[in-house]
């Protein structure tokens, strides 16, 4: 393991622990809102993290088993949708063995097959991962914002809907993106004769 490697593998290992502290994870479950956008995320970069610090040797023995990255995505896809879930983000604040189970599954089963698999994505598999994103904000964005009950027993209705307007302030934000570059990819961002990039 490189020098680089090594301080990826410390800085993920130092965001986990800070993210186990009493009062920080008070603070990121405070609210729906902080929860799903704040600490989930937070916890998945720590797994992409220690995918950059994977050694050579172990993520070309990782790879047999996760052709074309889908292996990987597919496992941090169900992954992710299960901590979307209103009832996995309650029983996160109010059951300890969750709340752990959620420190260690975000970073090793999402965050770590994806940035193992990323790489070795193709174009296609790599639009359909984004725009599955994109809806999935979307659907959880409008779910959440019209709700005239709450979801989670641990979080208001007021911060339900700060959360559902969030989704779709991000997953238009993504799609926009998206859009973008794909749109200056085919009329002006690339010379003649250059291949396309993907997402």
């Amino acid at each position: 393991m490189n020098g680089a490697e090594k301080r990826r593998l410390v800085s993920a290992l130092v965001i986990v622990v800070l993210a186990s502290l009493p009062p920080v994870r008070r603070a990121l479950q405070s609210s729906m809102t902080a929860q799903m956008l704040i600490d989930i995320p937070l916890l998945g970069a720590c797994g992409w993290l220690l995918a950059m610090a994977v050694p050579d040797g172990l993520g070309r023995a990782l790879a047999r088993w996760d052709s074309g990255g889908i292996s990987g995505l597919l496992l941090a896809s169900f992954t992710g949708l299960l901590w979307m879930l209103p009832r996995a983000l309650d029983a996160a604040v109010e059951v300890p063995w969750v709340a752990l189970a959620k420190l260690a599954s975000v970073p090793l089963l999402i965050g770590l097959p994806l940035g193992l698999s990323w790489p070795r994505m193709g174009f296609v598999v790599r639009g359909v991962f984004l725009a599955e994103l994109v809806a999935t904000c979307f659907r959880l964005g409008w779910l959440y914002l019209i709700s005239p009950v709450r979801l989670c027993s641990n979080f208001l209705l007021d911060d339900q809907q700060r959360l559902g307007e969030w989704l779709l302030v991000i997953g238009a934000a993504i799609f926009l993106y998206l859009a973008g570059k794909l749109l200056w990819g085919s009329f002006g961002g690339r010379g003649r004769g250059e291949a396309p990039q993907g997402p």
